[in-house]
């Protein structure tokens, strides 16, 4: 089994095609860092993750151990085989400058966002703005009360800890190293994590 990891710096993209049978490892260097994630088929990106069928297919709107991100045509992406955070958000959503502002206020106009990394990243495929879909967010703890509130607040994760997801065929992945300084989802403060390349091949 080999394996490449590379590091993926503070509020930045990075993109990868995963082969089936490969594994993708997400390392939280210092916890408490959101990851915002898109997949895509690698071979036709008109089929890509979708949000509401990987909810109704988990019967929960959290990701763990055994989730399978479904696409947009109702079949598997990827399967998250470890995970030592707990849970993972669904419905969060990507930071934009226009989010930004309505929340935050004009003066964050200009601060960089997940939507414009997903749109530089994306761009390296042909992919633009209609490609972008509600997406996941790795380590970001977004609790939902009982009357369907949400909330964005500090998160479960810590230094060290990992997900990892099996890709159950070819496909393309998005990263937003999520750069946001204005909520709790980074601790105010964004970090580099870890991205790992596992072949499917035996020890």
């Amino acid at each position: 089994m080999t394996s490449v990891t590379v590091a993926v710096p503070a509020r930045a993209p990075w993109s990868a095609v995963v082969h089936e049978g490969e594994s993708l490892t997400l390392t939280d260097l210092h916890g408490n860092q959101a990851v915002d994630f898109l997949v895509y088929d690698a071979h036709d990106t008109a089929v890509r993750y979708s949000a509401p069928d990987t909810i109704h297919a988990q019967g929960n709107v959290f990701l763990t151990t055994g989730s399978v991100l479904m696409s947009n045509e109702y079949t598997p992406l990827m399967t998250v085989t470890e995970d030592t955070c707990g849970r993972h958000d669904t419905l969060g959503g990507a930071c934009s400058k226009e989010s930004n502002t309505l929340r935050y206020g004009h003066h964050t106009w200009s601060q960089h966002a997940c939507m414009d990394n997903f749109l530089i990243e994306g761009a390296r495929y042909g992919l633009g703005p209609r490609d972008l879909v509600p997406n996941i967010n790795w380590y970001m703890n977004v609790p939902v009360e009982k009357d369907g509130t949400l909330g964005i607040v500090d998160g479960l994760s810590a230094p060290g800890l990992r997900v990892t997801l099996r890709a159950e065929t070819d496909v393309l992945v998005l990263i937003s190293n999520c750069p946001q300084i204005n909520n709790p989802c980074n601790g105010f403060d964004p970090t580099a994590v870890e991205a790992t390349l596992t072949d499917g091949t035996g020890a």
